[in-house]
């Protein structure tokens, strides 16, 4: 299939919006991905609009950090992969790669099958909890966007080592996520900042309003802590390389070899 028709078929998935829609007024029996569908999805149809630009830096520093040519042949493992959104831009950024989505959500990946349909066999979808599963595939690189905040410190140091794992020698780890500030007042601030920005937007307070509700569960690293956690478990060439008040795009490479440098693009 051409690119011109892949994102065609991409961007015209209606049903997302009604999905969201649906999560949001139903907030007491909304789970706890709905904040990151909520937060997802509005960046996705806003695309056009005033916050454009951030949305496209956060996501194009995610796929500027795979370190491959368009032309290469390689795995993508996509963690807590949603609705498919940073897969559909991998697919058409790197048209000879293989993507595997997994996500423990299966409405979200309901959806992001819908958008991926055009790729056929290109794609595996996994509903399943990485960390609890029995996968025994290597990957040339492993991705992750708003989804590992919504895992405890440990388990994001866990997620971190099982990552190191399964990556083939050279490859690299890209998690475009949520993060926690230093501080509590700065913490705070970003938060008013973000929360004034989803305004301008004209997002409706009672979405906005549960959206916040569900962000209370949320569980945000600070960048330096999940930095020393990828260098422990082994990354090296570890790096935040966007930073937009609570959202960040940490990566990190595995050796070539033991006690070697990183990958060279």
């Amino acid at each position: 299939m051409k690119r011109r028709e892949f994102l065609k078929s991409s961007l015209a998935i209606t049903s997302v919006a009604a999905v969201s829609s649906s999560l949001l007024a139903n907030a007491d029996e909304t789970p706890k991905s709905a904040t990151r569908e909520f937060y997802e999805l509005r960046l996705y149809h806003l695309r056009r609009g005033p916050m454009q630009k951030r949305f496209d830096d956060f996501y194009r520093t995610a796929l500027e950090l795979i370190p491959f040519k368009p032309e290469d042949r390689f795995e993508v493992l996509d963690l807590g992969a949603g609705t498919g959104i940073l897969s559909a831009m991998i697919a058409e950024a790197f048209p000879k790669s293989r993507l595997t989505l997994f996500d423990v959500t299966p409405e979200m990946l309901m959806i992001a099958r819908a958008r991926l349909k055009p790729l056929g066999k290109r794609v595996r979808f996994v509903t399943a909890d990485f960390a609890a599963s029995k996968e025994t595939k290597s990957y040339d690189a492993v991705v992750s966007a708003l989804a590992l905040h919504h895992l405890p410190d440990s388990g994001k140091r866990h997620l971190f080592g099982d990552v190191f794992k399964y990556l083939t020698p050279g490859g690299a780890f890209i998690n475009a996520d949520q993060v926690a500030s230093d501080t509590a007042a700065s913490d705070r601030h970003s938060r008013e900042v973000w929360m004034a920005r989803a305004r301008e937007l004209k997002i409706a307070e009672r979405d906005l309003a549960a959206a916040l509700e569900r962000m209370k569960q949320d569980l945000p690293a600070t960048v330096g802590q999940q930095l020393v956690w990828m260098r422990d478990v082994g990354f090296i060439d570890v790096a935040c390389s966007y930073r937009n008040l609570i959202f960040a795009v940490l990566s990190g490479v595995k050796p070539k070899q033991p006690g070697g440098a990183g990958f060279s693009p």
